[in-house]
């Protein structure tokens, strides 16, 4: 088993370096000049599947050169907003019944988790995870904010007056900043 060491070894020198395609092709370059067993000699010790080096076999065989792209155009997961176009619509509108702060502001918050939102999503046929919740309520300029807890005193007196001190703040910024 000497050679499945020296593969691992010489892979986890390499494979950092290399993207999905480049992965691949060395991959399938070290199984083609093993022959036979070569495939799942090298699947072993570089990790990926027997197939992905089967492809990588195929194109080095056919000679399809590398053209800036390391998928084919249109390959990959689509962007949500386009799979469910009904989602933000429905995840903002779940969220506007607990949104915090002056809408007009360019400070909103919610204090409802990404872990309810995403159940809720998901019991009304919108399959998203909690982090996705999170990244779609930051591309709508939401902050989560946690829910305070109750046993730890009232509000504090100038609560109103420092919202309305950070809301003015962020404006004067955005007003300089340009936006």
């Amino acid at each position: 088993m000497r050679t499945l060491a020296e593969l691992r070894a010489k892979f986890r020198a390499v494979w950092p370096l290399l993207h999905e395609r480049g992965k691949r092709l060395m991959a399938a370059s070290e199984a083609k000049s093993f022959g036979y067993g070569g495939v799942s000699l090298v699947s072993r010790a570089c990790g990926l599947s027997r197939k992905a080096v089967g492809k990588g076999i195929r194109e080095i065989e056919a000679g399809t050169t590398w053209n800036g792209r390391i998928r084919r155009p249109g390959a990959g997961r689509k962007p949500i907003r386009i799979s469910d176009p009904q989602l933000v619509d429905r995840l903002e509108a779940m969220v506007d019944e607990t949104t915090r702060g002056d809408p007009e502001s360019p400070l909103r918050w919610t204090f409802k988790s990404t872990r309810t939102l995403a159940a809720a999503l998901n019991r009304s046929k919108h399959p998203i995870s909690h982090a996705k919740v999170a990244q779609l309520l930051h591309d709508l300029d939401y902050s989560l904010q946690s829910n305070r807890k109750t046993e730890e005193g009232g509000d504090h007196p100038d609560r109103d007056a420092q919202f309305r001190h950070i809301n003015n703040a962020a404006k004067r910024y955005l007003r300089t900043a340009g936006r």
